[in-house]
Order: structure tokens, then C-alpha cells, then sequence
């Protein structure tokens, strides 16, 4: 796959090189040069899901892994459920929840840690990779439950102190050994702030490995790809052949640029629903306004707290900038958290627990489809990682998964940080 910046098409790649090289020279992001439909949908459509995921990776991928490798890799990240949930007669949840650390950033932070494992097994650098995030609570656990004890590894995890959900702050805050999780005295989009400035430091990520596993990083994305497939294939299982509209809840706009990927290779989709709290940059650019990035505000949802999405960098340049075409594909809306919780208590009363993230995607779904539309919309955490919202609105108490409730006794190993890049600088290099 040649890769490109989402700034001047001059500055091209590997795959491979866009893997580790974080951000591209210019400071942009690295995008597919070309996103041609695929070959043969019908039939890649009914291969079963892990085999249909490698299948996808050797065509986006190409050459630059063995085929055997990616066979193995997706067979070894992919091995949990993801189940597609009839809500009603008209809509679907699909539960992208069942991995290790109950969400779907467990997609994409397994298969990057595999990939960097193939990318390193390759390589003869004994200095060890540093793997540094930003969180806004549910990438921070899945990459540090992708990393935890792998040899050659240090994790480094930013995350907004008082923002992220108890659980949330226990899956990376926890662990220890080759994890830290430094507790920023800020916002997520200050978190993400402080690890660009890092990655555009040329002599530190090169003195460190640095190397991101955000949605920064381009194979986060092509995991999260891979599931937009499985609505369509499940559905077909079903019977149903009608092309879904699907409500996508977003922050940062990662998982929202994968689905949009995802079409352009062919996938048949109505349309997406670009799903947010009150934290509107994009709705209202959408809408008609100006693209104006501004502090993000805290909510119920607080994994989409997010006022700066850096992927909208990756949308913009996928349309040209040109709002006509996106809306040619892309609806966008909003919910409060009051309208949170009354999706939360709608969708209990019809038998279905919903975590605040996925409410968000039901109830904006709910605002925007038309009348016989088939919709879909993306559960992209459990809801015992928000016991108190759910609790609150339900009344029953949230059965702790184990994979949650072994982390309970764990002490807490966070370190407060100044918002400021200097000290993280200081303490990356300790």
C-alpha cells in the first residue's frame, strides 16, 4: 500500500513506513494514495469473519507482510465475538464490545501490536519501541492490555485526569511492569496536543522509537475497517440485502473515517451518521458553519469529549474539503446528556443495555433516519465501563465482567503531569 499526506501528496510511503513514522513530515497524517473498489464483494462478503479480515489486510497491505503472517495475525487478534443485535424490526447493534478490554479500540490496538511485532522481528534495533497514546479513556486500556509484558516494549499512556471512567482509568492505570499511565492536569485534546508535539520532535521519537497508537496511526484505522464488513455480511446472513444506514458515535473521528474507507473500497452502505454529544465541531460544520476546533466539554460520553478531532484531517482530504460530496454520504447530528439518558432507558425498556457512547449513536439515529430505513448503529463499549450512568437511568445494578471486576483490588500507578511538553519530554526520557 503506498501511503500519502494528507497535506501535499509529494510526501509518499509505505505502508510499512507510515506503520512506525507516526506523523507524516509536514506534519499531516498518512491516508491510502488510492482507495479503489475491491474485486468479487459478494464473495468476500460470505468468507467468515476472521478469514474475511485476512483476506481484506492482504488486499489493502499488499506485499509488504507475508501472506501467511497476515492469515495468522488476523485468525490471533480477532478471536472474540462481535455479534449483530436486532433492536427492533428496523434497527441493529453491532457489538463491538467483547474483547479483552470491552471495546472496540481492541480492534485496532491488537492488530497495531502485531504489526509492529511482524515490522520488529524484521529489524535488528535493540533499542526497546516506547508506544505512546492519548486517551480519552477506552484506546488507553486496549493498548496497554495489546502491549502488556511484550518484550522490547514501554508503554505510555496520557490521559485527562477526572475524565475518564473509574474503570476506564483501571485497565491502564493498574498493570504496571512496561505501562505507565500519566494523569495530565487537562483534557483529552490536550493529552493529544502534548503527544504531536512529541512526535514532532524528529531527535526524541527517533532516540525513543516513539511511535503512536492512536488513531494517528493508519493501521488503527484499516483494523477498524474490517468490522464495517461484518454489518453488511451479517446482515446477509440474515436475509436482509437492503444497504444500512449506520450511525457511527465519534470523538476523535477515527472509527467514522474507517467506515468511510470502507465504501470507498466498495462496501454498499446508505449512508453514515456521524453521531457526537454536545461536543459539535463537526455537526456544525456539517450543518453549515465554519470548521472551528474549540475546548471540548465533558460529558456522559466521555470517550467522544473531543473538540480538535484529529481524523477529520483524513475525511477532509478524502472529499477534497468539498462539504457537497460529504453530505453526500455523511449525516450528522447530536445528543445532550439528558437525550443520553433517555436513549439509555428507551433501549432498556426494549431489552437492550446500552452504554453511554452507544446511546449516543441510537438516539442521533433516531433524529436522522427516514422512514423505512434500515439503521445501524456502533456499540463501542460495554456498559459496565459506566456503571454510574447506567445505573442511574436502569436502576439495576451492572454484572462486572471479570476481565473488570480482577482489577478492583489493583492499586492504582498513575502519575499526575503537567500539561505542559517539557515535562512529558523529561519523563519519557527518565
Amino acid at each position: 500500500m503506498d501511503v500519502i499526506s494528507t497535506r501535499n501528496p509529494a510526501h509518499r510511503a509505505t505502508f510499512r513506513h507510515a506503520l512506525t513514522a507516526n506523523l507524516t513530515p509536514d506534519g499531516g497524517l498518512w491516508i491510502p494514495a488510492r482507495l479503489a473498489p475491491f474485486d468479487r464483494i459478494d464473495a468476500l462478503l460470505e468468507l467468515p469473519f476472521a478469514d474475511r479480515c485476512a483476506e481484506i489486510l492482504k488486499r489493502l497491505i499488499g506485499d509488504e507482510f507475508a501472506a501467511a503472517d497476515l492469515d495468522a495475525l488476523a485468525h490471533d487478534a480477532f478471536n472474540f465475538p462481535l455479534p449483530l443485535t436486532q433492536i427492533d424490526a428496523q434497527t441493529y447493534a453491532l457489538e463491538l464490545f467483547h474483547g479483552p478490554t470491552l471495546a472496540f479500540k481492541d480492534f485496532g490496538a491488537r492488530l497495531l501490536a502485531r504489526l509492529l511485532a511482524l515490522h520488529d522481528r524484521d529489524t535488528t534495533s535493540v533499542t526497546p519501541r516506547m508506544i505512546l497514546t492519548a486517551t480519552s479513556g477506552d484506546t488507553g486500556a486496549a493498548v496497554a492490555s495489546a502491549f502488556w509484558h511484550q518484550p522490547g516494549v514501554r508503554v505510555v499512556v496520557l490521559y485527562p485526569h477526572g475524565r475518564v471512567s473509574e474503570m476506564q482509568e483501571r485497565q491502564f492505570a493498574a498493570l504496571g511492569d512496561n505501562v505507565l499511565a500519566l494523569a495530565v492536569d487537562g483534557s483529552f485534546d490536550d493529552c493529544q496536543a502534548l503527544a504531536k508535539a512529541c512526535f514532532n520532535d524528529a531527535q526524541l521519537s527517533a532516540e525513543l522509537r516513539l511511535t503512536s497508537a492512536n488513531s494517528i496511526n493508519l493501521a488503527r484505522i484499516l483494523a477498524q475497517l474490517l468490522y464495517y464488513f461484518e454489518i453488511v455480511a451479517a446482515l446477509r446472513v440474515r436475509g436482509v440485502r437492503q444497504a444500512p444506514l449506520i450511525s457511527v458515535p465519534s470523538g476523535n473521528f477515527g472509527n467514522l473515517c474507517a467506515g468511510l474507507y470502507a465504501w470507498k473500497r466498495g462496501l454498499p452502505v446508505a449512508q453514515f451518521v456521524a453521531a457526537t454529544n454536545v461536543n459539535r465541531t463537526v455537526p456544525d460544520f456539517l450543518q453549515g458553519g465554519e470548521y472551528q476546533p474549540r475546548p471540548s466539554v465533558a460529558t456522559l460520553s466521555n470517550a467522544m469529549d473531543v473538540g480538535a478531532p484529529s481524523n477529520w484531517e483524513r475525511i477532509a482530504a478524502l472529499f477534497a474539503n468539498h462539504r457537497g460530496e460529504m453530505h453526500a454520504v455523511m449525516r450528522a447530528g447530536s445528543a445532550t446528556d439528558a437525550e443520553t439518558r433517555v436513549e439509555i432507558a428507551r433501549l432498556w425498556q426494549l431489552g437492550w443495555l446500552a452504554d453511554p457512547h452507544a446511546a449516543v449513536a441510537s438516539a442521533v439515529l433516531q433524529k436522522l433516519r427516514q422512514p423505512g430505513e434500515l439503521g445501524v448503529f456502533l456499540a463501542t463499549a460495554h456498559p459496565a465501563k459506566f456503571p454510574d450512568a447506567v445505573v442511574e437511568v436502569t436502576g439495576k445494578p451492572v454484572e462486572l465482567p471479570s476481565a473488570l471486576a480482577k482489577l478492583l483490588d489493583l492499586p492504582l500507578q498513575a502519575e499526575p503531569l503537567a500539561n505542559d511538553v517539557a515535562a512529558l519530554k523529561r519523563r519519557l526520557r527518565a
